[in-house]
């Protein structure tokens, strides 16, 4: 099959809905609210949102003040979506952050303190998120500080507090003790702000059972075809297709070394394709070796990862210069690529940002 002379990336609309419904009906009660940061995991946070508005989605989480400006603006007065920023009130953000209608997730104490200050500066409560840190050691306020908050009424009559949420840091394995330590420390946490919505499962939350999914789930990598488990998961679809061509078919002899360095060595007499795309349309270098394409209907090994140049195994023939080869996508697991990279799926996603030739099959 011929194929033009250029790296493309292919964004399944339709594949999003379908992993959008899988996803809500595991979450039984709970709201799904997307996580589209990072522009929607590199595949376009516009595009995106717009299709999951369409399927239903009403609340939206970025971890940027831009992201949020520029996701409000691509969903337009039409579409009121609640947006929530992950990184809080960052220092000199508050009128911004009011201009676009985007409410914080308030990550630290100090945060929460400069929140009351702007809410009783502007003489109403200020509209906020509560990011509590249970376990993960990353972000959000510890609960001892959650605790100092709930009980201080000089801030807390300042603050409209309407979703207290967190982040597990195990999910991905279920029987990992982490999880259920985190799951009794948020319900401590969530306790102290009863009027709040709660959130805590991302998408391997999800999966983790009922108790874990409270008022709202904010599922993430799996929207995008990424495995809950951090595996292929039949239950999704691939949303990324990206595909490039065959530059030229070599014959390379046994024991010759391949690309820079010694490391890639013919280990018999081979064929080896040449492929139009690299490490700078996002395919991660050290998949080499272990990951895989897929071209003329089979699959074909990574040989060597080159900024703008991939060799995969020919096989025994049967490719011609012009013929497509997908190096991810229904054919080529996002979770094998990040698995054969020693990455994770939300990586290998992201990296493809870089992709200009894009096209988007489905309805927004």
């Amino acid at each position: 099959m011929s194929f033009p002379a250029a790296v493309r990336l292919t964004v399944d609309l339709d594949a999003l809905a379908w992993n959008f419904a899988v996803l809500r009906q595991a979450a039984g009660a709970a709201e799904v609210a997307p996580v589209v940061k990072a522009d929607g995991y590199g595949l376009g946070a516009g595009p995106v949102a717009r299709r999951l508005w369409r399927e239903g989605a009403r609340s939206f989480f970025v971890a940027r003040l831009d992201e949020g400006e520029a996701l409000r603006a691509a969903l337009g007065p039409e579409r009121p979506a609640d947006i929530t920023v992950l990184d809080g009130l960052t220092p000199g953000c508050a009128d911004r952050l009011a201009a676009a209608r985007l409410a914080p997730a308030l990550m630290s104490l100090a945060q929460a303190h400069r929140a009351a200050d702007l809410g009783a500066a502007s003489g109403r409560p200020l509209s906020v998120g509560l990011h509590v840190d249970t376990g993960m050691n990353r972000q959000g306020l510890d609960p001892a500080e959650a605790a100092a908050l709930a009980a201080s009424p000089q801030h807390l009559r300042h603050l409209d507090v309407n979703l207290v949420m967190s982040h597990l840091g195990g999910a991905a394995v279920p029987d990992d003790p982490r999880n259920a330590r985190q799951l009794e420390a948020f319900r401590a946490v969530r306790a102290l702000f009863p009027q709040a919505r709660a959130s805590f499962a991302a998408s391997a939350g999800v999966f983790l059972g009922e108790a874990y999914r409270f008022d709202q789930v904010r599922p993430g990598v799996s929207l995008y075809g990424g495995g809950p488990q951090e595996r292929p998961d039949p239950r999704l679809r691939a949303v990324a297709t990206l595909e490039a061509p065959l530059l030229d078919v070599r014959r390379v002899a046994a024991g010759e070394t391949i690309g820079y360095g010694p490391s890639a060595r013919a280990e018999r007499d081979m064929m080896l394709g040449i492929v139009a795309a690299g490490y700078a349309d996002g395919i991660i270098r050290a998949a080499a070796g272990r990951g895989y394409a897929w071209a003329g209907g089979s699959r074909r090994r990574l040989v060597i990862v080159t900024m703008n140049m991939i060799g995969i195994d020919a096989g025994d023939g049967g490719l011609a210069a012009g013929d497509a080869v997908e190096l991810l996508g229904a054919n080529v697991a996002v979770d094998d690529l990040a698995t054969a990279a020693g990455s994770v799926a939300h990586e290998c996603l992201t990296r493809l940002s870089a992709v200009g030739d894009r096209r988007y099959l489905g309805g927004e």
